[in-house]
């Protein structure tokens, strides 16, 4: 099995947070998935387990941080500007929220933002790797 990275989020509603994740291109596993959790596919090295709050207890008794809160940002590269634009419509659109922070465009790469229906953050973004480098040497 090639190394792979499995995110869990505690999650308030685990059907909502499905809908969520798969209007936003993830595809839910059912061989990782049950009534507690379900392990939504990214790419072939990159997982969100999202769980239930009974079964996030079962990982840490941790204080899980207060609402509207954010214990880290977790990004996601796509293909094109319209990408960002379409999964930040996609987030709006399916209990989430788009542009949490004030969206970026620096020519060679654009950032915005967005919260899933439990408040994860999530940077959708595009960049065009080979402008930035060219940059930050010019």
């Amino acid at each position: 099995m090639p190394k792979t990275i499995f995110i869990s989020l505690p999650v308030s509603d685990l059907a909502a947070s499905i809908a969520f994740y798969e209007a936003l291109g993830f595809e839910r596993n059912p061989q990782f998935s049950d009534d507690t959790g379900a392990c939504m596919v990214w790419s072939e090295a990159i997982c969100v387990m999202v769980v239930t709050l009974a079964k996030w207890r079962t990982f840490t008794q941790r204080p899980l941080p207060a609402p509207g809160t954010a214990g880290s940002m977790l990004s996601l590269l796509l293909e094109s500007r319209e990408a960002v634009d379409a999964m930040n419509r996609a987030a709006a659109a399916h209990g989430g929220r788009a542009d949490v922070n004030p969206p970026e465009d620096l020519g060679f790469m654009v950032t915005r933002d967005l919260a899933d229906p439990d408040g994860h953050v999530w940077a959708a973004l595009w960049m065009d790797a080979g402008a930035g480098a060219a940059e930050q040497t010019g």
